[in-house]
Order: C-alpha cells, then sequence, then structure tokens
C-alpha cells in the first residue's frame, strides 16, 4: 500500500509518499481501505513538531477518515469485513490502508457520501465539545464566530444555528463571508477592513456576543474578549494565526466571564461516553440536514502536500479532503 510518511520534521513539501507493507489488524482491530481522510490544521503544525501531540519518527500524518473494513483482528465484534466506517485515530489517515483499534470505529450512517464522513469527526467533535458541552449555548442567545470560514468555524455556524442561537460571522474576506452566509450566519463581520470591537457593537447592539468562538487567537482575542456580554464564555480553541494572545484577566472581572478552554483530543479520551453521545447528536443533526459539512477541495494521496501548504496558506474554506485510493 501507498502511504505519506513524515520522516523529519518540517514543511508539508518533505514528506515523503512511500510504498508499504498492508496493514494487518492486531487482536482488538480492524483493518481499513481509507476512501477520504480529512485534513486539519494541526496537521501542518505536528510535521513541523509545534503541536501538544508529539509522536515519533517516522510516521504516517492524519487523523480521521473514512473507508472499508478490509480485515478484522482477533476479539472483535459487532463488525465485519465490507462495513463502511468512520474512525478518528492520533496519526495513519494519510495511507490506503490504515490499522484500528475496535472502540475508535463508528459504522457511516446509511447514504453518506465518504468525504462527508472523513470530514465531520473532528471540526463538528471539536465544535459540538465546544459549543454544546463547555458553552451550552442556548437557543435566542448570540454567538461570535472567528476564523468563521475555516472547518470548524463552519461546523460552529452549524451547530449554533442547529440550537437556535444568533451567529455572527468573522473571517478576512467577503469571499469567504460568503460562505458563512450560506451556512446560516446572520451578520457577518470582515475583520480586514472593519474594526473589529466597533463590528461587534454594530452587530449586537452595544450588548457583545453571549459566546466567542475563537479559534484563531493573535491579535482579534483581545478586542473580541473586551466586547464580550455580561456572563459571557470565552472558548479557546486553538491559534490558528499564530500566536498565542495574553489577556489581561482583570476583564473576566469587569465582564463576570469566563474563558473555556477546548481540547477535544483530550475530551475523547477522557469522557469517550460523552463524546459517543455527542456524535451520535451530530450524525442525527446530519441526517436531519442540521448541519452540513463544506468540502472546498480534495486531493489524491501524492496531493497531500499540496493540500496541507493550502490549509497553511489559509486558502481552504470549510474542509478539504484527501482520497488515498486515487
Amino acid at each position: 500500500m501507498k502511504a505519506i510518511v513524515c520522516n523529519s520534521w518540517g514543511l508539508p513539501d518533505t514528506l515523503v509518499l512511500e510504498d508499504l507493507p498492508d496493514v494487518v489488524p492486531a487482536a482488538g482491530q480492524v483493518a481499513i481501505d481509507v476512501q477520504a481522510a480529512g485534513v486539519n490544521f494541526p496537521d501542518v503544525l505536528i510535521i513541523q513538531n509545534k503541536y501538544q501531540v508529539k509522536p515519533a519518527l517516522p510516521f504516517i500524518p492524519g487523523s480521521e477518515l473514512a473507508g472499508t473494513i478490509r480485515a478484522i483482528g482477533d476479539g472483535v465484534t459487532g463488525f465485519k469485513v465490507g462495513d463502511r466506517v468512520i474512525a478518528f485515530v492520533g496519526q495513519g489517515a494519510f495511507a490506503q490502508q490504515v490499522a484500528v483499534p475496535a472502540q475508535a470505529v463508528m459504522p457511516m450512517p446509511p447514504g453518506m457520501d465518504f468525504d462527508i464522513a472523513a470530514a465531520i469527526t473532528l471540526t463538528y467533535g471539536t465544535s459540538h465539545h465546544a459549543v454544546v458541552d463547555r458553552a451550552q449555548l442556548k437557543a435566542g442567545e448570540t454567538m461570535l464566530v472567528l476564523g468563521a470560514a475555516g472547518g470548524v468555524g463552519l461546523a460552529a455556524i452549524d451547530i449554533g444555528k442547529a440550537l437556535g442561537a444568533r451567529v455572527i460571522a468573522a473571517a478576512s474576506s467577503d469571499e469567504k463571508l460568503a460562505v458563512c452566509k450560506d451556512h446560516g450566519a446572520d451578520e457577518l463581520i470582515n475583520y480586514s477592513t472593519e474594526d473589529l470591537r466597533e463590528a461587534i457593537k454594530r452587530t449586537t447592539g452595544g450588548k457583545g456576543p453571549d459566546v466567542i468562538y475563537d479559534p484563531v487567537g493573535g491579535v482579534y482575542a483581545e478586542p473580541a474578549f473586551r466586547s464580550i456580554a455580561w456572563r459571557g464564555r470565552y472558548l479557546v480553541v486553538g491559534f490558528a494565526n499564530g500566536e498565542i494572545p495574553k489577556l489581561p484577566l482583570n476583564l473576566t472581572l469587569l465582564k463576570g466571564a469566563s474563558l473555556m478552554g477546548v481540547f477535544w483530543g483530550d475530551f475523547v479520551r477522557r469522557e469517550p461516553a460523552a463524546n459517543l453521545a455527542a456524535m451520535r447528536e451530530l450524525m442525527g443533526w446530519l441526517a436531519a440536514g442540521k448541519v452540513r459539512p463544506h468540502i472546498s477541495g480534495r486531493y489524491a494521496l501524492a496531493e497531500t502536500p499540496a493540500a496541507l501548504n493550502d490549509m497553511a496558506a489559509r486558502k481552504v474554506t470549510g474542509k478539504i479532503v484527501i482520497e488515498p485510493q486515487r
């Protein structure tokens, strides 16, 4: 089988397409023919050794996938060869085959395409954990989403609207904001042409948002937090800007506000039952048309470096996927 291998820390162009032996599942595992693998911003950081997860070299990047089961290891029940499944793994998704612990696998809903199935796990899982579990966003409340046209940002818009909230989308271009509007955003802010604080005041009537979803960090964090509503909840999701902001903690006192960390990977590890319940709710919303992943690009396995470069250059709206079988 073919796989993308990270042999040394570096930028996407240092990744290598290699021929490796076919995978054989160990006890408790299933082997999957990968039909689609989701690309996420942490993939760009992991290969450079800039992420909190630091795999040993060499390794195959990629953490979420959809495909068909090709073989089953000893002791595995509930699955059979040929089943269409979704899996979230620490690494190994950018390959034609992968062996996965059976507990990390769930059946694909009937009628779902592989690319959609590969695009829902991390971004929608992260945003559900953030918006539903951590912030407990309620119908009628207002949520501001920074970096709203990215994978987790669009997922947050979808989830906010599914909950009955009013959603303000902030992004860096009118083209990106058009995608946000298509996903149901009620108000739009282009923070490359408009002062963020003034725009938040304009779109909230001066009250400020009840919840701020921030996967960006950097220069936008402080003006956004200064604009938050009384008893607001600020979700620290990530730092796609590349800069970890330093917020004056007196703002939490003045606003009666909460800073909430969102680390979905550890949530999955520590609270698997809660994550499974969240994924079931997400699949129900997907079947009902309340959420819909936006796939903006599909790449062959050999094009994985190009996919990661596009992600790093902020050229991606929604999700992109690798299709390893082509």
